[in-house]
This record gives structure tokens, C-alpha cells and sequence, in this order.
């Protein structure tokens, strides 16, 4: 399985500016700069359709993708460090929950983490207000290139045990991964 069209096609700060497309919604959720961008870009195997920065807090609106004609997929502001005020991170949390909580399209929440480093703070709040509110998720472990390749599956099973969900290492240089997301994916929601 692999994604064979993509197109971006509207940004929105809120949820009330986005659009209601008539298919299911997957979100993609983490802390800034975790590679959410980054996995949007290696689905589709284009580098350019998903804007990606070194510096965190870059995506700053939701942004939505349209996969396949199939499915859409909401690329959302990370939290955690991000270089903006207090008020802008306030702003997006509060955009955020009204968008996870209250999207009637939304099937599946990805959260990602960083494989290089153990489950952060921030993650597991996160963690814990999905579990809370009851969505449907799955967590993908992203920059596993940067890990060796020994680790992986230790680091994965790790995240599973601690999360207590199905975790999917993921890399955007290595392409190995990506058919087993894609096909949980749609296995999921369509």
C-alpha cells in the first residue's frame, strides 16, 4: 500500500474555519519538532507538501491534507517547546482540544514521539487527556534512523508497555516503515 496523490489544501486556526470535506479526518499530534510534518511528506514521497523547520513551533494553523482522495489528514501545531508567547501556546491548546473534542470527521489520533529519548513529560499529559477523552489513537515513534537499528524494536515495545498502545516506529529517510502505517491507517478508517 502506498499513498499515490496528495494536495494540501487549506490551513485554519480553528475549528470553526475548517471545512467539513465528507470523509474521515486523522489527526497528527506531538511535541514541536517530533517529525509530523515530516511523516506527511514521506507517505506522500513528496518533501515539499508539508512544510518542515529545524526551529519548533513552525506549524502554528491546522493544516489539512487531502490523501488518495480518500481520507483527509490534519497536520496539527506540536506542543511543548515551541519559540512563541505564553498567550500563543495558550491560544493553540485552546484551538486544539476544541478541534480533537468536537470534529465530527475525526477517526484516528496519531501521537508522536521521539525515539531517541524516553516518553517526555509533556507526552504522557497528552497521553493521558486522549485516554481521558476517550479517542481513538495509535503512537508512532519517529527519527528511529537516528537510533540503531538494534534498538528499534526494543524502544518501540518500551513505548507500548509505558503508553499502552500500538506503537509504530517510523523514519523519514527510511522507508521501510511506511507501508505498515499506511495500512494501519486505512484499515482504521476507511
Amino acid at each position: 500500500m502506498k499513498v499515490k496523490k496528495a494536495k494540501f489544501i487549506v490551513s485554519a486556526e480553528k475549528l470553526s474555519r475548517c471545512p467539513d470535506f465528507g470523509k474521515p479526518e486523522i489527526a497528527l499530534i506531538g511535541r514541536s519538532n517530533v517529525g509530523k510534518s515530516s511523516f506527511i511528506n514521506a507517505l506522500t514521497n513528496n518533501n515539499k507538501l508539508a512544510k518542515t523547520s529545524n526551529k519548533p513551533g513552525k506549524t502554528r494553523l491546522i493544516n489539512l491534507f487531502e490523501f488518495d482522495e480518500k481520507y483527509i489528514v490534519a497536520d496539527l501545531p506540536g506542543y511543548g517547546y515551541a519559540q512563541v508567547s505564553k498567550a500563543m501556546q495558550d491560544s493553540w491548546q485552546k484551538n486544539l482540544e476544541e478541534y480533537l473534542l468536537n470534529r465530527d470527521a475525526l477517526k484516528l489520533l496519531i501521537q508522536f514521539v521521539d525515539a531517541r529519548h524516553d516518553i517526555q513529560k509533556n507526552d504522557m499529559q497528552m497521553h493521558e487527556w486522549i485516554e481521558y477523552h476517550g479517542l481513538p489513537s495509535v503512537v508512532v515513534a519517529t527519527k528511529v534512523d537516528l537510533i540503531s537499528k538494534s534498538s528499534v524494536f526494543t524502544k518501540v515495545k518500551n513505548f507500548e508497555k509505558v503508553l499502552n498502545r500500538t506503537v509504530f516506529p517510523f523514519s523519514g529517510k527510511d522507508s521501510f516503515y511506511n507501508e505498515k502505517i499506511i495500512k494501519y491507517i486505512e484499515e482504521t478508517v476507511l
